[in-house]
């Protein structure tokens, strides 16, 4: 894990779910996976879209050519631990598919125009993945 992202981890969980520099006031959560090779727990923080019962997040890798180690962590092991704010929430990830997908991450786009650059840099289709309370 990088440094970078160490450092927000570490705020994130001694400020009970606040980031300050440049992710002040974004929605974040941290997202732990197991590992799809290692089988070892893997934390990574993520920018998140509320959708009522469900927080989306979005597999952007910042417009890289590939999809980010963590989703393939999630298509691997579905089942996922995320912090949001002080809870710790045991989640069932799932990547949306067709017109939901394109819908989400069009909302996405409209409140974080920045995605919108992730997606002109890369031909792939940046996945966007439904976290749902387990249980």
């Amino acid at each position: 894990m990088s440094d970078f992202n160490q450092q927000i981890i570490e705020e994130f969980r001694a400020s009970g779910g606040k980031v300050g520099g440049n992710f002040e006031g974004v929605p974040m959560l941290l997202l732990t996976t197991t590992g799809a090779k290692s089988g070892q727990p893997r934390t990574s923080p993520l920018v998140y879209l509320d959708d009522g019962d469900r927080w989306l997040i979005f597999a952007s890798a910042a417009g890289a050519d590939h999809h980010p180690a963590w989703y393939h962590n999630i298509v691997a092991h579905p089942e996922v631990t995320i912090e949001v704010g002080p809870d710790r929430i045991h989640a069932i990830a799932v990547p949306l598919e067709g017109a939901e997908r394109d819908e989400a991450y069009a909302r996405q786009v409209a409140v974080m125009p920045g995605f919108g650059d992730y997606e002109k840099k890369t031909d792939r289709t940046i996945p966007v993945i439904a976290l749902t309370r387990a249980g």
